[in-house]
């Protein structure tokens, strides 16, 4: 068990301060729309109805859908451009050798040797896999926002409802969804310029100590 941790270290501590930061995100939340309602001489809701509530979805997939865009984005755009010098860069030479079909061998994956239109999409798969993460985070966040603006326009004003395509045109969608996403954008632009010049001694993310500013790639 404790090589298996080990070896999973990582990964077990990303998904555990997820849950942990989720679950802190939901309490919250909680109470924060609970003050809303008592506010406008409604009844508090439970924490398990809050957690089916428009409230708690808007936050969570608002959130999802922009880390999941700047992911998938910067796979794909990490495969066709450079940056000198980058430790998030490849190496400006082009392709690494791993990356031909020719040079696989016995351990490399099944769609290596299948070829095709198989590997094809297994060549492809990591940015189609978050993209795709991107785009049901992108419809949860619209119908968790659809649902909460019209529970907040009922409790102010008394307004109809709207629909899930009305909503996608307000502004107040857009503006909830480029708030997260210039910032993802602009985070990753920082890594990308900052490891040029400075180190994480350890992290693959950085490039070694003694390694030249120029060197471009971990």
């Amino acid at each position: 068990m404790r090589r298996w941790l080990r070896g999973h270290a990582l990964s077990i501590a990303m998904l555990g301060a997820f849950v942990i930061f989720w679950v802190l995100q939901s309490v919250f939340g909680w109470r924060v729309h609970n003050e809303e309602l008592t506010l406008y001489g409604r009844h508090a809701l439970s924490y398990l109805e809050y957690l089916r509530t428009g409230h708690l979805a808007e936050a969570t997939f608002e959130n999802w859908e922009s880390e999941f865009l700047q992911m998938g984005g910067y796979v794909l755009l990490t495969a066709y451009l450079v940056q000198r010098g980058s430790s998030e860069s490849k190496p400006e030479q082009g392709d690494r050798p791993d990356d031909q079909v020719e040079n696989a061998t016995s351990g490399s994956p099944w769609p290596v040797h299948v070829g095709g239109w198989v590997l094809t999409v297994y060549r492809n798969s990591l940015s189609i896999a978050l993209l795709m993460i991107f785009a049901g985070s992108f419809l949860g966040h619209l119908f968790g926002g659809v649902a909460n603006y019209n529970e907040e326009q009922l409790l102010q004003s008394g307004a109809e409802p709207i629909s899930a395509w009305q909503f996608l045109g307000t502004s107040d969608f857009w503006f909830q969804s480029m708030q997260n996403w210039q910032s993802e954008f602009l985070a990753v632009a920082a890594l990308i310029l900052l490891s040029i010049v400075l180190r994480q001694h350890g992290s693959p993310e950085s490039k070694p100590v003694t390694s030249s500013h120029a060197t471009t790639g971990a």
